[in-house]
């Protein structure tokens, strides 16, 4: 079974989506589940996580909603403000839908870089395992240092890395990024998406090439039983589209046996998201 571990809907709003800027034009409209449906029926994927694009409760009901009328969604990424009083009472009620796996905080738009480590935020994730929820940690590369740390903290709840750390391929950012990769990747309790490399390369001009040493460091770090394919879509459409973005990681692991493929294109998010 093929699943994309990682990808969005939303109602477009120019406000609460104003990260997408003016390079980004093309996904500034609505993007719902007859969308993808055609798109994973054109490229052969079976189902997917859905993941919060929006922190607010609202997102995550919204996502639950979407999901339990479109079978494809096989479990949500949603959010909760995790450094809530309330933050029990919040996850004990969300513990109640099947379909909600697990929570994200956009930690990358965090300007304290030492923000997961902060004592409300951390009190938030140490009562994750409890209910058996896993985090979708996304950080930009400069915020590795204090996921070390993190994920070192919490050696009992899963993790995984969104976009393998958003690398800033277009600048040619590789060595920091890459040891502190390779440092987390040996916390066996942290999987990785192979996801969201494109839109961090040069929009119009990436070439496979440029991406392949960051996919190798990534799945030397993590190995092939916690790396995750995920499309990122939509936002990968300002990149390339569906097709290339699935081939961008079919032909690099196509080197693995087929186990290992299997693991990555599908396996591996069912089995790190309870699917």
């Amino acid at each position: 079974m093929v699943i994309d571990s990682h990808q969005h809907f939303w109602k477009y709003e120019p406000v609460k989506h104003d990260w997408i800027d003016d390079d980004m034009s093309v996904i500034r409209r609505d993007f719902s589940p007859s969308d993808l449906a055609k798109v994973y029926q054109e490229n052969s994927i079976d189902g997917c996580v859905a993941v919060q694009a929006d922190q607010t409760l609202e997102e995550t009901d919204f996502l639950i909603d979407l999901a339990s009328n479109n079978n494809f969604i096989k479990g949500i990424v949603g959010w909760a403000d995790l450094r809530a009083e309330n933050i029990e009472d919040v996850l004990e009620k969300y513990s109640t839908s099947k379909i909600v796996k697990g929570f994200r905080h956009v930690v990358q738009g965090e300007p304290d870089h030492n923000f997961l480590l902060r004592p409300n935020f951390s009190r938030g994730i140490a009562l994750l395992e409890k209910y058996n929820f896993t985090y979708d940690i996304l950080v930009f590369p400069h915020q590795l240092g204090s996921v070390l740390e993190f994920v070192k903290k919490f050696p009992n709840q899963k993790f995984v890395i969104d976009h393998i750390a958003k690398p800033y391929i277009k600048d040619g950012y590789f060595d920091g990024w890459a040891t502190m990769m390779t440092a987390i990747g040996k916390y066996e309790n942290v999987s990785c998406k192979m996801s969201g490399m494109v839109t961090e390369a040069e929009y119009n001009s990436w070439t496979p090439e440029q991406i392949h040493p960051y996919m190798n460091t990534a799945l030397e770090a993590f190995g092939s039983k916690r790396i995750l394919f995920g499309s990122d879509w939509p936002v990968c459409l300002v990149a390339g589209n569906y097709s290339k973005i699935k081939k961008l990681t079919t032909n690099f692991i196509s080197q693995l046996s087929q186990i290992e493929q299997n693991s990555i294109m599908g396996n591996n998010a069912i089995e790190f998201y309870n699917l």
